[in-house]
């Protein structure tokens, strides 16, 4: 797909503005600088993975004011990238609608993750010009199965939809795939689907409590060969969140977990709750523990870093784990290298 300049001066001035310029002060200001605040907006899904344990149509949802003061408190930290999350955000389409809008015109980047069940057309064009700068769709298998509602084929009309309509609005699309028992080969069939939109990828291994995705040890060979091969097609050039050292580890991670490593959480992200209470990474959204709220943030680094020491070893956010990336100078100058003999090849040929 051949986007015209206009829609590339977008995003990259997006990129500028929200990424890069923020996580710039916060390298040179330090302590509590928050790059990307994730928003619990709803609890609230249209579906029940059995993996997922971000699914409670028993809590509220955040009510106006309290995003309002989300939105408010996280450009004031100069934070300037917010995600949506839930359950499933649109289920409230009009709250979310407005969300976006006051988020984006306070220069925030805005990314909405989906199901894309209700991500109709014309709910898309709403949303594009309510400003949402990034799509995450989670699709895990081409044709639905028992336990993995999230198909493709369930979505089709919608997605494609979407996919056509980035280089009208300037937003970005990437697939969220979970990795489980029972979805291997859909994973490489997504893999070369998302390569041939032209679209991006992000993995994530499901090892859930509930015990769906659970894999046994006779399995582990034929996911080590997956992971091989979402290496490979990383290394040749396909579009990934994940690096190839995440997905290398997720073996580790298989086989009773990872050497610690430099989560950002309470530091660079940050969780808002749908009561406008904090927590500073994903697994510790149901902790009892005050961190806080909007406003009156109570993250204490020493207490964090003792803490990451055990919890790192079991956790492995793919945003968590790209956020630690860009703090490691030696990896962040390797990226910009090949980067720039990528791009300096591209235009050679």
């Amino acid at each position: 797909m051949q986007f015209d300049k206009s829609v590339r001066r977008i995003r990259y001035s997006r990129f500028l503005r929200c990424w890069v310029l923020p996580y710039l002060r916060s390298r040179m200001r330090g302590g509590f600088r928050p790059i990307l605040g994730c928003v619990y907006t709803d609890l609230k899904c249209n579906l029940d993975c059995p993996y997922c344990e971000s699914h409670d149509n028993s809590v509220p949802g955040m009510d106006e004011d309290t995003g309002r003061r989300v939105i408010d408190w996280l450009h004031a930290t100069g934070c300037r990238v917010i995600g949506l999350m839930g359950g499933e955000p649109l289920i409230r389409l009009a709250f979310v609608e407005q969300f976006v809008r006051y988020a984006a015109g306070k220069d925030c980047y805005v990314y909405l993750p989906t199901n894309g069940r209700l991500l109709k057309p014309d709910v898309t064009d709403r949303l594009a010009d309510a400003g949402v700068a990034t799509f995450n769709v989670a699709i895990d298998c081409i044709q639905e199965k028992p336990g993995l509602p999230k198909a493709l084929e369930n979505i089709r009309g919608n997605f494609d939809y979407l996919v056509k309509l980035q280089s009208r609005y300037g937003y970005t699309v990437f697939l969220s795939i979970n990795i489980t028992r029972f979805n291997l080969e859909d994973v490489r069939l997504l893999t070369e689907f998302s390569r041939e939109n032209e679209i991006g990828t992000a993995y994530h291994l499901c090892e859930s409590s509930r015990g769906h995705t659970a894999f046994r040890s006779e399995e582990l060979g034929p996911v080590d060969e997956l992971l091989d091969y979402l290496i490979e097609r990383n290394r040749a050039g396909y579009a990934m969140v994940n690096s190839t050292e995440h997905l290398r580890a997720m073996k580790s991670l298989l086989r009773g977990g990872v050497a610690p490593w430099p989560c950002r959480g309470g530091q660079n992200m940050v969780i808002c709750r749908t009561d406008g209470t904090l927590a500073p990474c994903y697994p510790m959204r149901e902790s009892e523990q005050d961190w806080g709220t909007v406003g009156c943030q109570k993250f204490d680094t020493c207490q964090l870093a003792d803490l990451k020491q055990t919890c790192s070893g079991t956790c492995f956010s793919t945003v968590g784990y790209m956020l630690a990336n860009f703090y490691d100078v030696r990896r962040v100058a390797r990226e910009v290298w090949a980067q720039a003999v990528r791009r300096l090849g591209s235009e050679v040929r």
